[in-house]
């Protein structure tokens, strides 16, 4: 039974911080796209850095629960290494996001709404092969 709560607590923190992944990238194009209307800016900026913080601590809890699944139910296989790769590629990309919302909050110049807009797409192409490492475990 602790198992089964584990697990779920760690998919609940884990789908959390995946909202984080996705919607920052999207505050990037819009503060990309804001231009010179300084308050637009601030207050994106603003929620950039609040969720940001807020998919710090989700992802932390994901990991702590993660960890537990791996050394007190044993979850182990093939699969799980390039599963965490994959996964460590997704905090690459949830870490440069944060950056270049600070960047931009401190008035730093980002790349164009179009290259933006493509980099928004990065965690979905990681998402799938995650989920298929996952429920599938092919090795």
């Amino acid at each position: 039974m602790a198992y089964l709560w584990t697990k779920l607590f760690h998919v609940l923190f884990v789908i959390s911080w995946m909202a984080t992944v996705f919607y920052l990238p999207r505050i990037l194009v819009n503060l990309a796209e804001a231009g010179d209307e300084p308050a637009v800016r601030a207050r994106l900026a603003l929620m950039g850095a609040r969720l940001y913080r807020f998919g710090h601590v989700m992802f932390g809890i994901a990991l702590l629960l993660g960890l537990a699944l791996w050394m007190h139910f044993g979850i182990a296989g093939g699969w799980l290494h390039p599963k965490l790769t994959l996964v460590l590629l997704m905090l690459g990309h949830f870490i440069v996001t944060g950056r270049w919302i600070r960047k931009a909050a401190a008035g730093g110049k980002l790349p164009s709404p179009t290259a933006l807009r493509w980099f928004n797409e990065v965690p979905l192409v990681l998402l799938v092969p995650i989920l298929w490492l996952v429920y599938f475990k092919p090795f």
